[in-house]
């Protein structure tokens, strides 16, 4: 199994929460290919932890869909899933047109202008055509008004499907037209700062609707007969 090149920064406390995030990070990215069999002892000396924590980690995999365990325990990086994907997107879009509402009351000129902040490092790498760069500004626009809202069980929900859309989004759309463009941003945070939760909340939803109507017509693509 060729593994991707570990990151020297410091491991986290949580062994558990350290391999998870490296084998989510690996597979979201293409460097762990579907159909890529994950064996423990090649985990284990990549990762640098034992058994346990890895084992932990593939059963969270498992339950987010992105690996699947075989007969004879095998453990192989699961396909790219449309279907699948396209129910993650209306979860996804759902929760957090959810945080938006909820956050809208809450959130501070500092948060604001971390959003606005994040949009623009969003805009600069598009320009770039830095996918991973982009994407990750692009979550950290949206965590803002997740951690807003207080609500304590949006970061688990949003964590267990999130990951299959960022890793067909990356396979399908690397130029990122899958998502909502720095206008659609914009829109967002001029809503919050109006203290509009309804309108603000339709807008995330919007904007996160926007990948689910691309990978539907992507799905069509390759499903229907030429």
């Amino acid at each position: 199994m060729p593994l991707p090149v570990r990151s020297s920064a410091e491991r986290p406390k949580s062994l558990r929460d350290y391999a998870y995030g490296q084998l989510r990070d690996a597979i979201v990215s293409g460097e762990l290919a579907p159909g890529e069999r994950l064996r423990d002892p090649e985990l284990e000396q990549w990762l640098g932890v034992s058994r346990t924590p890895i084992r932990e980690a593939i059963a969270r995999l498992e339950a987010a869909g992105l690996v699947h365990t075989r007969r004879a325990k095998q453990t192989v990086v699961a396909p790219l899933d449309t279907r699948t994907a396209l129910a993650a997107q209306r979860i996804a879009a759902a929760l957090h047109e959810l945080a938006v509402r909820d956050a809208v009351a809450q959130l501070t000129a500092a948060d604001l202008d971390e959003m606005r902040a994040a949009n623009a490092r969003f805009a600069s790498a598009l320009r770039a055509r830095d996918v991973g760069a982009a994407i990750a500004a692009d979550d950290e626009f949206h965590d803002v008004a997740v951690r807003a809202s207080a609500n304590p069980l949006l970061p688990g929900l949003l964590e267990q499907v999130t990951p299959l859309l960022r890793r067909l989004e990356r396979a399908r759309f690397g130029s990122l037209a899958g998502r909502g463009s720095v206008a659609d941003h914009d829109r967002i945070i001029e809503l919050c700062a109006a203290g509009l939760p309804a309108e603000a909340a339709a807008a995330a939803r919007d904007n996160w609707s926007t990948l689910g109507r691309l990978l539907h017509l992507d799905d069509e693509s390759t499903t229907t007969p030429t």
